[in-house]
């Protein structure tokens, strides 16, 4: 693995993981548009990387990941709710 796809691994994973945490201590909402942009960048970049390097599990995984955050994403823009509340 090259240091470049290592680099962009640490960083969605590290946007990931920020989300994440910030949303268990409750200091994000996880409707928020920083929680979702967080989410579908960090989830975009390790797809790439998954895609690039052939790796299926994670393709699906993080694909996955990508869409329903942008969803999301879309649906805050919007104005629309996230959730189904």
């Amino acid at each position: 693995m090259e240091p470049m796809d290592q680099a962009v691994q640490l960083i969605g994973a590290v946007l990931i993981l920020t989300a994440f945490v910030l949303a268990q201590q409750r200091r994000m909402a996880t409707d928020s548009v920083v929680y979702l942009v967080l989410n579908a960048v960090g989830a975009a970049l390790l797809a790439v990387v998954a895609v690039l390097d052939g790796d299926l599990g994670f393709t699906l995984l993080e694909g996955t990941w990508t869409v329903v955050s942008t969803v999301g994403l879309v649906r805050c823009l919007k104005g629309r709710p996230v959730t189904g509340r």
